[in-house]
């Protein structure tokens, strides 16, 4: 039997095929694999999708800052080496993972409507993060948590809390934190939302570039993947997480610097763009705001970088890489 799939109006005849899709091991990435496994069957129910599990630098080196062990690249690195030696035809990333370049050839051919973006307070005693007492121990490595935690709550204590989020729980748990900071997407993926104690609201932390959202890397020179994959792409979600990567760039795109990102659309259906850049302790916050159309969304993030730059951000940018 052959397969139609629908694109501009056209059928275009494509055969059942075999697909590779390359994924971290861990049992979030493979919950997000299966879930865009599952979308590609609904659009291709004749194809005959493969998960291709591996283990990244990333994972491999979870005990270490990633300022320290080489960056988020660390892990998309080796999904990104399968797909340049044909051993899978597409890689499922969290956005918040991917780099602001590709190596060359390969590029994100899809991004997934995005889910919830914001972080979550998972603590011990049930108590929100305005309510915690002073001084108790909250864990995360995220640079851009942590300066956001102590510029709202100075008096806490944030302690370094790496690994998957089973393992995160489990330290909870054992009683090394009083409380952890997780994305919510994450969870909510997990079917563990119950577990949230506190939905942490933008005004007190803004979240990660391309946080909440998947995206689907390929060979850019695959047509008829790409045709595969295009389903799966939603207009709005790559509108604002593009805007996000394009700020995140030129800023410089590193991970050893607290930088959050965030663009959504109000009910006017105009984008909304926020950016801070902080030191780690909190007690610098640069922050900026831009909003309009959604056709001049590069250029919102541009007046934006520029604008942070401007304002004492490079300083900023410049003295942490020094």
């Amino acid at each position: 039997m052959l397969l139609y799939f629908p694109l501009n109006q056209q059928n275009i005849l494509m055969p059942p095929t075999i697909l590779r899709i390359a994924t971290r091991q861990s049992p979030l990435a493979l919950v997000q694999a299966n879930q865009v496994r599952d979308q590609l069957l609904y659009h291709w129910p004749e194809l005959h999708i493969e998960l291709v599990p591996m283990t990244t630098s990333g994972d491999k080196f979870f005990k270490e800052a990633l300022s320290a062990s080489g960056g988020k690249g660390m892990f998309v690195k080796e999904l990104e080496e399968a797909l340049l030696d044909h051993q899978a035809d597409l890689a499922v990333h969290s956005m918040k993972d991917v780099p602001a370049t590709f190596p060359e050839g390969l590029g994100i051919a899809a991004i997934c409507a995005r889910h919830n973006p914001f972080d979550a307070l998972v603590s011990v005693s049930g108590t929100r993060l305005d309510a915690l007492p002073q001084g108790v121990t909250i864990g995360t490595t995220s640079l851009r948590r942590q300066s956001q935690l102590l510029a709202f709550r100075p008096d806490l204590n944030v302690k370094s809390l790496r690994g998957n989020i089973q393992t995160r729980l489990s330290k909870l748990a054992s009683g090394e934190y009083d409380a952890i900071i997780l994305a919510v997407a994450g969870l909510e993926r997990l079917g563990m939302q119950e577990i949230i104690t506190h939905v942490i609201e933008p005004s007190i932390m803004l979240p990660a570039c391309g946080q909440g959202a998947l995206g689907i890397e390929c060979r850019m020179a695959d047509e008829k993947i790409k045709k595969i994959i295009a389903p799966l792409n939603d207009p709005l979600s790559a509108i604002c997480i593009n805007t996000e990567r394009c700020v995140n760039a030129l800023l410089g795109g590193n991970c050893h610097v607290p930088v959050a990102v965030y663009c959504f659309l109000d009910a006017g259906r105009t984008l909304l763009l926020q950016a801070k850049v902080a030191t780690i302790d909190g007690k610098i916050m640069i922050s900026n705001r831009q909003q309009g159309p959604q056709k001049e969304a590069m250029h919102l993030a541009e007046q934006c970088a520029q604008e942070l730059l401007a304002n004492g951000a490079e300083a900023l940018i410049a003295g942490t890489s020094a």
